[in-house]
């Protein structure tokens, strides 16, 4: 299955099928979006100015709609919320209307609301903030083909980013900032980074992003049974009881990938997990031959690498001062990673994490650090994407 052609701001990426997904990420081929000719030339742009023509927009949205949102903070009073889709050719596009930051902020909603909820297919939503929800920031429930870039949710109640439900397919989350999210009804025990939960469907990826100091983990698998593959991604500083909470619940791995009894295959290349109050990388129990490849873990409380009782796949994984020895199972195949016999292990150009918090690159790439990069093509993450 194949999809539309798009562009955004320079970088030359695809949003395909499955199948192409796994040659893409084998070959290093781009993967790449944008607004196509024929998407412009359907589109009924609607400028919205405030909070009710907002929530007037999403609500009453249609195949094809263009909403473009005036810089300013938002506060709607119930949850921005859509069941409309559109189609492979003509996308429901939200973004920004001309320069300056647009910010959604959930602080009027009433307890338990999600800020944003899109229950449709084929929507790009782009270059926005959404933040204080007093529960999930944006869910996605039951989507094929959405493109969600260069977001922020950040401070919500819950989850900040979460892609959910039966028939999730071909979803692109790129250049996403997750931080910050607490759930305090909960003591911190479930709000991630981003989540991809309670469902299934293939050829969702999730790459570019930075997941931190959020109350539970980074990324969290949790109940997905099919594969998501997981690129070029940072996550740190989860699991930490920031709030002063009492009675702390909050786990703090940097990327969950498994859980609630399902089994999938992810594939996880090229990320990076630090100073997490729990394990870098873990398999929460999935069994599945996840494939985990040239990724880095740094600092971790737990493990830097948790694969004990699955059958993952890791190669050329670099894993260095974990709290806990990395725990690999008899199972798990592993080669040329760290901890194999007569791997040589690289030095880090730089150990100061302050450079991952620098303003992304002018086409939402992530920023050019020297920060754990070895300038080796051999074993562990490039810290790039």
């Amino acid at each position: 299955m194949s999809s539309p052609q798009f562009k955004r701001r320079g970088r030359t990426r695809a949003v395909i099928g499955a199948a192409a997904l796994a040659v893409a990420g084998a070959t290093g081929i781009g993967l790449h979006y944008g607004l196509g000719a024929n998407e412009a030339a359907a589109a009924t742009h609607v400028v919205v100015d405030t909070s009710a023509e907002l929530h007037e927009a999403i609500s009453d949205a249609a195949a094809g709609d263009v909403i473009r949102v005036k810089a300013g903070t938002y506060y709607p009073s119930a949850t921005l919320k859509s069941k409309a889709s559109g189609t492979a050719s003509n996308r429901i596009t939200l973004e920004p209307y001309g320069n300056g930051a647009v910010i959604v902020d959930g602080s009027n909603l009433p307890d338990g609301n999600w800020l944003a909820a899109i229950h449709g297919s084929y929507w790009h939503v782009h270059d926005m903030t959404f933040q204080n929800s007093p529960a999930h920031g944006f869910v996605v429930t039951s989507s094929t083909g959405g493109v969600f870039d260069d977001l922020v949710t950040r401070y919500n109640g819950d989850t900040g980013f979460n892609l959910r439900g039966e028939n999730t397919v071909n979803n692109l989350v790129e250049g996403l900032d997750s931080y910050g999210n607490y759930d305090a009804s909960n003591n911190g025990e479930n709000a991630d980074g981003i989540a991809v939960k309670f469902g299934s469907g293939s050829g969702n990826v999730i790459r570019g992003a930075r997941l931190y100091e959020n109350a539970d983990d980074g990324l969290d698998f949790w109940s997905f049974s099919s594969p998501v593959r997981v690129e070029s991604n940072w996550a740190w500083g989860n699991g930490y009881n920031r709030w002063n909470d009492r009675n702390w619940q909050g786990d703090g791995n940097g990327f969950k990938l498994g859980g609630g009894g399902d089994t999938a295959a992810h594939v996880i290349v090229n990320n990076a997990a630090w100073s997490n109050a729990a394990n870098g990388f873990t398999e929460n129990s999935n069994p599945a031959q996840i494939q985990v490849y040239k990724n880095t873990a740094w600092k971790n409380e737990g493990s830097g690498f948790w694969f004990q009782t699955g059958h993952a796949r890791l190669a050329r994984n670099l894993s260095v001062d974990g709290g806990v020895a990395d725990k690999i199972g008899s199972r798990t195949v592993s080669a040329a990673n760290s901890w194999d016999s007569g791997v040589s292990v690289p030095s880090f150009r730089s150990t100061d994490a302050r450079q991952a918090v620098r303003a992304r690159d002018a086409d939402g790439s992530l920023p050019a650090v020297n920060f754990l990069s070895t300038g080796s093509t051999a074993i562990g993450s490039t810290m790039t994407d």
